[in-house]
């Protein structure tokens, strides 16, 4: 394996880490795809098998063994940079989970409407900003049935380091991508789906009706932290729907709302 110390934190290799956010490595390529930096053996692991590229390894010196040394092993000739969690923290200025990082190339993304015209239940994320929820929901899915996920322009990036971790490397198994119009609901119910809002309105139906369990394919949606969904969204959205609370307690964190909601639209008759 080639294994480099890290002398100095002007180390040219260093610069993705060190320099560069988040958004500016997802535009560095343009027009072709850019970057990213997954953290966690798992999180990487899964990104390699859903066939993302490494670049470069960042990795603790006692991370050098066990379950990072078998990923090394098996991308002999992608550099690894090393050296105590000190140096490792002041060049990402964050604690690393598990102490390894890795930068990877971007693939292309799909075109929402080549991969979900034949799944039968699928979720909506409207302006979900917040990477760490975005994560929660792509776990939610891949445990409870959801087959593809599709965001608004409005939505953090699944691929954003917090977002990929706090998935467990999901975000790589669940086929996502973005919605390029604004009459993406009509989208749907042309491919057959039937709209489901989920949003806090007395006129809304029981998450257990049972008109919801019959629906042959179905797509969830679920809006922004805070205001939640659009006044238009809804009005475009089949059915309405509200998860029942008790206590005085008026909603649930998105991402909570949403394994609910997973667990209970996509339990269906087979």
């Amino acid at each position: 394996m080639s294994i480099a110390e890290i002398t100095n934190l002007d180390m040219p290799e260093l610069h993705p880490f060190l320099q560069l956010s988040e958004r500016q490595l997802l535009h560095c390529n343009e027009p072709e795809p850019g970057m990213f930096v997954a953290e966690s053996p798992n999180v990487i692991r899964r990104a390699l098998e859903a066939g993302y590229c490494p670049v470069s390894f960042l990795i603790e010196k006692t991370q050098l063994s066990g379950p990072v040394a078998e990923l090394l092993s098996v991308y002999p000739d992608i550099p690894v940079y090393t050296s105590e969690r000190c140096v490792l923290e002041t060049i990402t200025g964050y604690s690393m989970t598990r102490g390894v990082l890795c930068l990877m190339k971007r693939k292309k993304l799909s075109d929402p409407l080549d991969f979900f015209q034949k799944m039968r239940r699928i979720a909506v994320l409207e302006d979900v900003m917040n990477p760490t929820n975005v994560g929660a929901i792509f776990r939610s899915a891949a445990a409870l049935g959801v087959e593809a996920i599709l965001l608004t322009k409005g939505c953090s990036d699944p691929l954003y380091r917090r977002s990929a971790r706090v998935s467990m490397g999901t975000v790589f198994q669940v086929p996502w991508g973005y919605l390029k119009t604004e009459n993406w609901a009509e989208q749907l119910h042309s491919c057959g789906f039937v709209t489901v809002a989920m949003a806090l309105r007395e006129d809304s139906l029981a998450l257990d009706d049972p008109v919801l369990s019959e629906i042959p394919r179905l797509a969830v949606v679920l809006g922004t932290e805070g205001d939640g969904l659009k006044s238009s969204t809804i009005a475009h959205c089949d059915y309405t729907v509200r998860i029942p609370m008790a206590n005085g307690v008026d909603s649930l964190n998105v991402a909570a709302a949403s394994a609910v909601a997973f667990w209970q639209l996509c339990r269906r008759k087979q």
